[in-house]
């Protein structure tokens, strides 16, 4: 898990998306930021059956991986932001390639059933979203077709029908539908805003009182999201799938900081001291962490701040500074200092407890986490004797609902920080059968192996480039009775699910799970038994 971040999940979010390029949604953004133009070369277009420029009706048949429309004219596919499967639209071409093009929507002919009012007002223009404009229960069958697609087309492997609720060898995976939220709204337990300067513009409210919002003058201090495409901040105010106490703590910081003059970061010049504002909540605990990013170590009217932050924020439990001088994407830089309160927050899933410090990596849908977990927990089979090993174990999440009913767990993870929070976790909750140790996965669960270590279940949790080709061999060659594969990424998913078939296991169920409802993100939990 958003290494993963590496799976540490300290440079990026579980999501899969580096953590840098994220606005206060979380999602992802403009993936070019910070990268020389090229010239692309020329594409020989004259034989196509579209041109440049000019307008035709296409059929929608689909959705691409980025939630655009996926069209078609005269047999020539055209991917069209904000068109939905069904629907006929009038579109103007704008860019071709030999095999594919993009289309700007000018005009819905046909609507879909599917297709409501996004709620969010700035929808379009923040991109952290891309699902917005479809139903939910239409979000959760595309994720889940999404799912089964990827397992047919990369993974050559088949698919049971949709429906069928009992596998067999010869009847194909059972992929059941993914599972979602009751209220698919608010369930972003971080936030992670950039700061920076602006021209003149209003501060986008999202709140619904109808107040009007102060225009934040040029060269003023903006937080919030980058335009889709630039480098641009837009100023907000809220976001409709942030946690409420994120929004109010990040408004706060902006208020508080503009006060005192704080100046901020302008990543051109590279001057300025505030680059990021993080917002962490417990969603069970009621715990809020501020983490201040910044360009230099020392912050102006430093004890002002803390005291104004913490008459602002009800709840406030840490505030936390860290360092980052690097012209770099990345949030995070290597020092975190504590301005007041404690290192950490804390928060559960079901019965566990976790300590959670400023770069933790932490699910941040804990609704669906717990449903998640719960998931990898069945298809693991456990009886209470069972040998597990946890490879990608991160803070030991995963780890620690298997040690619950397992003689024994071993957790793996290549950042030692993460290992750090793992063996803290561990002992918050009084778990004792669980053994974690830092290192590449493929070397140390061979070692392992050599100490006579045999695991009945192992469970991987890799990053969103999927495991790592030494770690697959290495489980062929261990041989446990199960493999249970949690996924934040369909297409490598269905890669690795290969080899292990090809290597003696059998891939038996599929569970999507929708981890971060309106985007196309789906994570997936996989039960594989040996053959």
């Amino acid at each position: 898990m958003n290494r993963k971040n590496g799976k540490s999940g300290y440079k990026k979010d579980r999501s899969g998306k580096d953590a840098n390029k994220v606005g206060s949604s979380g999602t992802l953004l403009n993936s070019n930021r910070g990268l020389r133009s090229r010239t692309a070369p020329s594409v020989d277009t004259t034989d196509l059956p579209v041109a440049r420029n000019e307008e035709y009706e296409a059929e929608i048949v689909g959705i691409g991986h980025e939630g655009e429309g996926v069209g078609r004219v005269n047999g020539f596919t055209l991917f069209i932001k904000g068109a939905l499967p069904g629907e006929r639209a009038l579109v103007k071409v704008m860019k071709l390639k030999k095999q594919y093009g993009y289309a700007k929507l000018l005009r819905i002919v046909k609507s879909s059933p599917d297709r409501i009012k996004a709620p969010c007002p700035i929808y379009v223009q923040c991109g952290g979203c891309q699902l917005q404009h479809l139903s939910y229960e239409a979000q959760l069958g595309f994720k889940r077709q999404l799912v089964v697609d990827n397992l047919e087309r990369i993974g050559k492997l088949k698919v049971a029908e949709n429906g069928a609720e009992k596998a067999d060898a010869d009847g194909g995976i059972i992929v059941h539908a993914a599972m979602g939220m009751n209220d698919p709204w608010r369930y972003r337990n971080k936030a992670q805003v950039p700061i920076g300067q602006a021209g003149a513009q209003p501060a986008l409210d999202l709140s619904g009182s109808g107040e009007a919002v102060p225009a934040v003058m040029e060269g003023g201090l903006v937080g919030g999201f980058y335009a889709q495409g630039t480098h641009r901040i837009i100023d907000m105010e809220a976001c409709l799938i942030q946690q409420e106490n994120n929004d109010r703590v990040v408004s706060e910081v902006k208020r508080i900081v503009r006060e005192l003059g704080i100046r901020p970061y302008n990543e051109e010049t590279h001057k300025g001291l505030l680059r990021h504002v993080v917002a962490r909540y417990g969603f069970n605990t009621g715990d809020i962490m501020v983490v201040l990013i910044t360009n230099g170590h020392d912050i102006p009217h430093k004890d002002e701040l803390v005291g104004l932050l913490r008459a602002a924020i009800p709840g406030i439990k840490s505030i936390c500074q860290n360092v980052n001088r690097e012209q770099t994407n990345v949030i995070f830089g290597e020092q975190t200092k504590v301005l007041w309160g404690d290192d950490v927050i804390y928060d559960t899933i079901g019965d566990i407890r976790f300590a959670i410090s400023a770069r933790s990596f932490f699910q941040v849908n804990p609704v669906q986490t717990e449903v998640l977990y719960g998931k990898a927990l069945e298809f693991a089979g456990l009886s209470g004797e069972e040998t597990v090993i946890d490879a990608y174990c991160g803070i030991g999440t995963i780890s620690l609902f298997l040690a619950q009913r397992a003689r024994q767990v071993y957790g793996v993870e290549i950042v030692e920080e993460a290992i750090d929070d793992a063996r803290r976790n561990a002992l918050l909750n009084g778990i004792s059968n669980v053994q974690f140790e830092a290192g590449p996965a493929e070397v140390v669960i061979p070692k392992w192996r050599r100490q006579g270590i045999s695991p009945d279940v192992i469970v991987v949790d890799p990053p969103r480039k999927g495991c790592d080709a030494a770690l697959l061999s290495t489980i062929l060659e261990m041989q446990p009775k199960r493999v249970v594969y949690v996924s934040c990424n369909p297409s490598t998913l269905a890669r690795d699910l290969r080899v292990l078939e090809d290597g003696g296991y059998r891939t038996v169920e599929v569970q999507p799970v929708d981890m971060f409802p309106h985007t196309v993100h789906v994570e997936s939990v996989i039960l594989m038994v040996r053959k």
